[in-house]
C-alpha cells in the first residue's frame, strides 16, 4: 500500500513470524510461532461511521471468531482494543490509517503468550484450547466481513449492540490511564464511547485512550 499498490478489503496479510511487532502507544508486541499475526484494510467511503469505531468493530469480529472455536476460555473484550481471559491480555488491535484506508492488524495468543513488564498475558493454549492458526484466520476473516457489513449498513449502534454482552461487566472497575482517573464500566455511548461512572455518580464519556482494570481494594 505504501507504494500505491491497491489491496482489496477482505485480504489478509498473515505473518509465521515478526521481527518488530509492536502494538497500541508504540508498546513492544512478541511473537510466537503458531499465533495468530495479521492484518487487513478498510478502505472508507463516503457514509461510513466514525473510523475510530473499527476498533469496536474488529473486537466483535475479534470475539466472535474466538468463542466459535475456542468456546469454553471465557474471553472478554476490554474497551477499547483488547480481548482478555481471566484479567489477562490474550489480543490486541492496532489501528493505523494512511488517507482513506485503515489497516487493521491484529495479534492473538493461539499457542504461546509473550511475557510483558506492565500486564499478565495468556494464550488461548493456556487455557486447555488448541487452535489452528490458519483455521483461526479463515474463521476471523469470514467475521470481519460480517462485522463490516453491519457496520456499514445498520450503524455504529449496531456495533455497540453486538460488543455489549462479550465486554467487562457493568461496574467493572477501570482506570484511563493517561488521565489518572477512576471509575466503574457503565456501558457504551451510542456512538461506542466508553460511560465511565466516577466518584459522585456522574458519567463521564471516554472517547480514546488506554483503560487498565483495576482491582477492588481489599476490604471494600
Amino acid at each position: 500500500m505504501a507504494g500505491g499498490e491497491h489491496v482489496g478489503e477482505g485480504h489478509w496479510l498473515v505473518a509465521d513470524r515478526q521481527s518488530a511487532g509492536r502494538g497500541r502507544l508504540g508498546r513492544a508486541w512478541g511473537d510466537g510461532l503458531g499465533n495468530f499475526m495479521g492484518s487487513t484494510v478498510v478502505h472508507l467511503t463516503t457514509g461510513d461511521p466514525s473510523p475510530a469505531t473499527l476498533a469496536l468493530v474488529a473486537g466483535v469480529a475479534l470475539a466472535k471468531a474466538v468463542k466459535a472455536l475456542a468456546p469454553d476460555v471465557g474471553a472478554t473484550l476490554k474497551w477499547p482494543n483488547d480481548l482478555l481471559i481471566d484479567g489477562a491480555k490474550c489480543a490486541g488491535i492496532l489501528m493505523e490509517r494512511t488517507g482513506n484506508s485503515v489497516v487493521v492488524g491484529i495479534g492473538v495468543n493461539l499457542v504461546s503468550a509473550p511475557e510483558l513488564p506492565d500486564r499478565a498475558t495468556v494464550s488461548l493454549a493456556d487455557k486447555g484450547a488448541t487452535v489452528d492458526r490458519d483455521r483461526f484466520a479463515e474463521a476471523l476473516a469470514i467475521a470481519m466481513v460480517d462485522a463490516l457489513w453491519a457496520w456499514r449498513q445498520e450503524g455504529i449502534e449496531s456495533i455497540v449492540r453486538a460488543w455489549l454482552p462479550d465486554g467487562h461487566a457493568v461496574g467493572t472497575l477501570l482506570r484511563v490511564s493517561e488521565q489518572g482517573i477512576d471509575g466503574t464500566f457503565d456501558g457504551l455511548a451510542p456512538d461506542g464511547a466508553l460511560r465511565l461512572r466516577v466518584a459522585g455518580g456522574e458519567t463521564m464519556l471516554v472517547h480514546a485512550g488506554d483503560v487498565e482494570l483495576r482491582r477492588p481494594v481489599e476490604g471494600n
